[in-house]
């Protein structure tokens, strides 16, 4: 940890995870911290994994401790190196870095002799129901379930089964592996949960070796005893799960970890269903996992998201015991301000309308120095090319301006950025009476943009050099759900009814610096007056692709203020 973070660790009060972890230590416990992230390989790492990783890093690094990556890869039918692949490259972009890789899949051996040893103890079950009549027995919250009638099989006929399911006998969902437990028990997972199925799929990292597959709560908590985690740190849905976490250590007396819940993530106009985004990736209401519209941290690093304005906004959202939901704009919020310290200054015009200089020499350039960023005074300057033909917004002339319409309109005077104060004398139009070009004088006194007789000019326009401008596509991104939750369809509708039409709109022919037309993938720039845009990975030399990230308008500064 550096000094930074454990100057800021020290000033802010502890949250209920590290009160915990704190009374671990000082009671002898535990004698040291080692906690793992354990996603499972089925998709892309969303926001709300990041608050996990945030978490389960984090309280290891705080503590001096240690942080295995585990990937829990207990179903392949769903799980694929790609996903272990965009898994790593989140975590190590976020700034963590693991102690250990692990797999679920290591320790399928030993998971194995585990549950024969349940069985020598008669407490685990091959069970021949199948997952329907399973669901039936089960029970409710209020009514207890029923056992089933192979509950009480012998032990050596259990362990006569249990290795012939393991040598692949029987078709898939024909047996299970049950724990015996008590089917009356309040909590429904400590009903005789099953451990393991037969599934006849190749693993992505074991291959054929194994048809049968351990259940996700049998592999974890033993998992977590073989790594000698002390702290096992997961979201809320798992809290009806500790009892039977805890049953499996005691009865096969391992390592004794620790599980604590947390609140998971949810944020406005997305969701984080990891099914309901794979849902829109194969029905193309998205073009990828990494779509910039997606909560994916490939879609926010794509967008134009920084690891630090993740890491700001989950330590500003915290730690909690119970679920909420946090607004988009608070995510924003914290991109507008990271941004606004590192991003580089440009103009680029996304709808342009040539405006002409009429009285500017035809042949002459100027070389205009612009502060690539007040905020950064190390940032330095650049070059802007400026002559007689330039492009603006043409959203900043009006014919008839509207009231408080403070840019450029016939008989009116505006600023040029960086340049100088302009009058608009005329305008050019074509044969359907749309205007083409705006024709202006400008006054030679006024370079840098003031006038020498102090006069007040209140419209301040961007623009670039028409001669020397890079053209660029421009991509418009906006929330993907135009409600804030996703799930608010009306009857007979579902979340896709909620879908924000204009979510992206991709712009073509725009125009940007010059400085811009060779940029690499990720740079980010502040363009005057529009908003905060990144470099996309479709760029092509001399063709560069920006996405915008956000626009400069901060609705979540305005609500703080307000409050």
């Amino acid at each position: 940890m550096s000094d930074t973070e454990t100057t800021a660790a020290a000033d802010r009060p502890r949250n209920f995870i590290e009160e915990a972890i704190a009374e671990d230590l000082e009671s002898g416990r535990f004698d040291r911290v080692q906690t793992r992230f354990p996603p499972e390989p089925n998709g892309y790492l969303h926001i709300g994994h990041a608050k996990a990783i945030a978490i389960d890093f984090g309280m290891a690094r705080r503590h001096g401790g240690k942080c295995n990556l585990r990937f829990d890869d207990t179903n392949p039918t769903r799980e694929d190196v790609e996903y272990v692949d965009s898994i790593k490259q989140d975590i190590e972009w976020l700034g963590f870095r693991w102690d250990r890789e692990c797999y679920a899949s290591d320790y399928y051996g030993q998971l194995y002799d585990w549950a024969v040893e349940l069985i020598r103890k008669g407490r685990a079950y091959v069970c021949d129901l199948g997952a329907d009549e399973v669901r039936e027995l089960r029970g409710t919250l209020t009514e207890p379930g029923r056992p089933s009638p192979f509950r009480d099989r012998a032990v050596e006929e259990n362990l006569d089964l249990f290795a012939r399911m393991k040598a692949g006998e029987f078709p898939d969902g024909s047996r299970t592996l049950r724990a015996k437990i008590d089917m009356a028990h309040p909590n429904l997972n400590m009903r005789d949960p099953v451990m393991y199925r037969i599934l006849h799929s190749r693993h992505h990292r074991t291959g054929d070796e194994w048809c049968i597959y351990p259940t996700y709560d049998w592999a974890h908590g033993q998992s977590d005893s073989l790594e000698r985690v002390t702290h096992s740190l997961c979201s809320l849905e798992f809290e009806d799960h500790r009892p039977l976490y805890e049953w499996y250590i005691r009865e096969l007396g391992i390592f004794p970890s620790r599980q604590i819940e947390f609140a998971r993530l949810n944020l406005t106009h997305t969701v984080m269903s990891k099914r309901r985004l794979r849902e829109m990736v194969e029905e193309k209401v998205v073009h990828g996992w990494d779509d910039p519209r997606m909560p994916t941290l490939s879609g926010l690093r794509r967008l134009g998201y920084t690891p630090a304005a993740v890491l700001d906004f989950l330590d500003r959202v915290g730690v909690a015991k119970t679920d909420s939901v946090a607004d988009i704009a608070l995510l924003e919020h914290c991109l507008r301000e990271d941004l606004n310290r590192r991003a580089q200054r440009a103009m680029a015009v996304l709808r342009p309308l040539r405006l002409v200089i009429d009285d500017y020499s035809e042949d002459r350039v100027e070389e205009l120095e612009a502060v690539n960023n007040p905020e950064d005074g190390s940032a330095g300057t650049r070059k802007v090319p400026f002559c007689r033909e330039l492009l603006i917004e043409r959203e900043d002339f009006a014919l008839e301006p509207p009231p408080k319409f403070f840019r450029l309109a016939p008989g009116r005077e505006v600023r040029l950025k960086h340049a100088y104060l302009v009058t608009c004398i005329s305008v050019e139009r074509d044969s359907d009476g749309n205007v083409t070009a705006v024709r202006c004088t400008h006054d030679p006194a006024s370079r840098g943009g003031e006038a020498p007789d102090g006069r007040r000019v209140k419209g301040t326009l961007h623009w670039v050099s028409a001669r020397h401008a890079a053209e660029a596509e421009v991509r418009l991104y906006d929330h993907l759900f135009a409600k804030p939750d996703p799930d608010d369809a009306a009857e007979g509708e579902d979340w896709h009814a909620n879908l924000n039409p204009a979510s992206l709109e991709t712009l073509s022919g725009c125009r940007v610096e010059p400085g811009l037309a060779e940029v690499s993938t990720g740079d980010r720039f502040q363009f005057l007056r529009l908003g905060y845009f990144c470099a996309d990975p479709d760029s092509r030399p001399g063709r560069p692709v920006f996405n915008r990230s956000v626009a400069l308008k901060d609705s979540w500064a305005k609500v703080v203020r307000a409050g």
